[in-house]
């Protein structure tokens, strides 16, 4: 197949997609509430709120607060988790198995997350995947976040990618939202970071996958597809 006809760029999520950083995040915020003297939360319970970033989980651990709390707490928690970034953090379990399928159909991946780019760009590097990525767009890369297309547009743009031919994987509802705005195919990843109650086959995603090996059938039928239009 031309590789001009193939699908332009795969796009991923980072936290609860591509990575599975839920067990180094919750436990800087059991950290936190150690020092503010509050007992570990239910791992499960965390876990599911970590797609939506520290002042997500720190409204899962401390409610509701006034700003000057929550400015305070915030930054500590960026500490504490800058210092364990990656502890236990690792690929989804077949997550590097996709990687290479797409590496070697020669088809650009990378990472458009809501996650800080001082957080973001030393996980990838500790992990061995920043040279791998065709570009990472971190959530102070542009002017507007997830749900806003803005950076995917801007992924899109630095990969010279078109967004007809392009995909987007995500397990949040603002990842979708972002996805479909661009233009591009969706993929709602349900082995990610859920919160009870949500219900991703509202989403609006073209496809849902269960675990990232399913990506892989999905991916090529895409490739496919595009080939054809």
């Amino acid at each position: 197949m031309n590789a001009a006809r193939r699908l332009g760029a795969v796009l991923f999520d980072l936290d609860g997609t591509l990575l599975d950083t839920a067990p180094d995040m919750v436990a800087a915020l059991d950290a936190l509430r150690a020092e503010e003297a509050a007992g570990p939360l239910p791992y499960a319970a965390a876990r599911a709120q970590v797609s939506n970033g520290a002042l997500g989980l720190l409204r899962f651990a401390f409610g509701e607060l006034p700003e000057t709390s929550r400015s305070r707490l915030h930054r500590r928690y960026l500490e504490l988790y800058a210092a364990q970034l990656v502890v236990h953090t690792r690929l989804f379990p077949g997550m590097d198995a996709v990687i290479g399928w797409l590496e070697r159909a020669t088809i650009p991946w990378g990472v458009v997350t809501n996650k800080p780019a001082a957080l973001t760009e030393p996980l990838l590097e500790t992990l061995g995947l920043r040279t791998r990525c065709a570009c990472v767009v971190s959530g102070d890369t542009t002017a507007e976040r997830k749900p806003h297309p803005l950076p995917l547009q801007h992924a899109l743009g630095v990969i010279a990618a078109d967004a007809a031919r392009a995909v987007y994987v995500g397990d949040a509802a603002r990842d979708i939202a972002a996805g479909r705005a661009a233009g591009m195919h969706t993929i709602a990843a349900l082995y990610g970071y859920i919160p009870p109650g949500e219900a991703p086959e509202q989403w609006g995603a073209d496809y849902h996958v269960s675990d990232p090996g399913a990506l892989v059938p999905v991916l090529a039928q895409l490739d496919a597809r595009v080939a054809t239009t």
